[in-house]
């Protein structure tokens, strides 16, 4: 009854005209950004920031959180006409969508992947209301010893699903955490590492650094593959699928659903993963796994539904521990920070409109999508065609305007430069970014609860040994580790992300 009530009170506040307003442009500036490729809901988030500060807390966590599942939603529109996926996570799709297209077929490849995104949206979402209080229950019998422990572990799975070279995942995982450390010691009161500038004496702007990384150096990245994009299918009939392709969908809808909303919990990028695991398991269950590749609808059905799943699974580690389990949850944090609101087990019990009204506008925005979407595939199709030197210059007089408007700071608009420069840096160098983002986040929390479990323990380190679940936590991290550099899995690894990249 808890869980009726609480969802009542939920779909309450969402349903509001304001949250409702929220909701739909959230959904809808998702779509867009899905659809025109190299954008990316990362890089839109990261440059929204500075607008959420002027809204209300609840109102600017469910347009966030539209924006990252309906990315997910026009990334497949993208990877079905043109073959070029609007988010990774979509790029599985791109391999059979776009060949259902070249056949014809572009109306039910759009159908099947919205369809599939709807309902497995709406799944992940029930289980995030179903599990998330229990974990919060449980997350606030930890202390300090744990949760740091948990933090451990969180950026050794972002080490271990990061694209590339581990090393270099390592390496930028230091690299956040040095970064997070910049301003002034919060026991101590020193100054660490301001090189004698008062500016840097609260520590780097959130917001500068996020919009720099991925929003400035997306830019620089697109500016230099810039090229032309041919639509497959400018006339789409023939929408809905038939009932043979119904049959069809069923079981790869299913199998994408369950495994996108297991994999979306972890660190690092579970979407991405779910929808390779789930084009894996399909072509393998199979009775023609020679059709994959050719325009199989089991390759854009299962996927889909994975990456949406998982989309919304993601929630549930941000909600209950505070943990983002991938970039965009990371600036999520940061928009709840921005709100004066603290992230970790205490939202379900102090600010429970905001958590339940998240929860419940996951239903609305998914509904929202699959409604819209589908008549709207034409104008899509439409934007497909605007020349990215159209769309950059406004793009970064955005983020330039929104940076300065959280703290008027000239500094923040050098940094977003200086970030900026080193992001397309890093990404010449083929270092992920996002486990950066998630040390620079973590950071700060990281040092904390070290130093709070080393206080209570009167300095004693076996401290995170000794007591059960900060050992177990530990223990998992190691074993992760080692198993990320063991030669066998080291090489389906690359394999993995061979296949990802291609």
């Amino acid at each position: 009854m808890d869980l009726i009530s609480n969802l009542a009170m939920g779909f309450g506040v969402a349903s509001s005209l304001a949250n409702l307003m929220f909701c739909l442009i959230g959904v809808l500036l998702g779509t867009l950004i899905g659809v025109l490729p190299g954008i990316g809901a990362t890089a839109t988030i990261a440059m929204l920031l500075p607008i959420t500060f002027q809204l209300e807390p609840v109102s600017s966590l469910i347009m966030l959180a539209g924006i990252y599942y309906g990315a997910q939603y026009g990334g497949s529109t993208t990877a079905i006409l043109i073959n070029m996926p609007g988010e990774s996570s979509s790029a599985v799709t791109a391999i059979d969508g776009y060949q259902m297209a070249r056949k014809g077929r572009a109306g039910t490849a759009l159908a099947t992947a919205a369809l599939g995104s709807f309902f497995a949206g709406s799944v992940a979402t029930f289980l995030v209301a179903i599990f998330a209080p229990p974990l919060t229950t449980i997350a606030l019998k930890f202390g300090a010893a744990e949760y740091f422990s948990l933090m451990v572990m969180g950026l050794v799975m972002s080490v271990a699903l990061a694209h590339g070279s581990v090393l270099k995942a390592l390496a930028m995982v230091v690299l956040g955490l040095l970064l997070g450390m910049v301003g002034t010691d919060v026991y101590t009161g020193a100054p660490r590492f301001t090189m004698g500038m008062n500016q840097f004496a609260d520590g780097l702007n959130f917001v500068a650094v996020a919009v720099g990384v991925f929003g400035i150096a997306e830019i620089l990245r697109n500016l230099e593959d810039e090229h032309d994009r041919q639509v497959m299918t400018r006339n789409i009939t023939r929408l809905f699928p038939n009932r043979d392709e119904f049959r069809q969908m069923i079981g790869p809808v299913l199998r994408g659903t369950g495994i996108g909303s297991v994999l979306g919990i972890l660190p690092g990028g579970g979407a991405i993963l779910a929808s390779f695991a789930s084009y894996t398991i399909e072509k393998k269950v199979s009775k023609n796994p020679e059709e994959f590749g050719k325009g199989a609808l089991a390759g854009v059905a299962g996927p889909e539904s994975a990456n949406n799943a998982g989309a919304q699974t993601s929630f549930i580690p941000l909600l209950t521990l505070g943990i983002p389990a991938n970039p965009v949850m990371a600036l999520m944090i940061g928009a709840m920070i921005i709100q004066g609101i603290v992230p970790g087990p205490n939202v379900v019990s102090e600010q429970p409109q905001l958590f339940w009204g998240i929860i419940a506008s996951m239903w609305i925005g998914n509904l929202m999508l699959v409604v819209l979407n589908l008549p709207l595939i034409g104008l899509w199709v439409k934007l497909l065609t605007v020349p990215y030197y159209v769309l950059f210059p406004i793009i970064m007089a955005m983020c330039s305007i929104g940076v300065y408007s959280v703290n008027s700071n000239p500094y923040d608009l050098f940094a977003v430069a200086f970030f900026g420069l080193l992001g397309y840096v890093l990404s010449k160098l083929r270092c992920e970014p996002a486990p950066l983002l998630l040390g620079f986040v973590l950071g700060p929390l990281l040092e904390e609860n070290l130093r709070r479990a080393m206080i209570l323990s009167r300095g004693d380190p076996t401290t995170f040994v000794t007591r059960p679940i900060s050992a177990t936590l530990l223990l998992l991290s190691l074993a992760i580790l080692v198993l990320v550099f063991l030669p066998q899995i080291r090489k389906r690894r690359d394999e993995v992300f061979t296949e990802s990249d291609a």
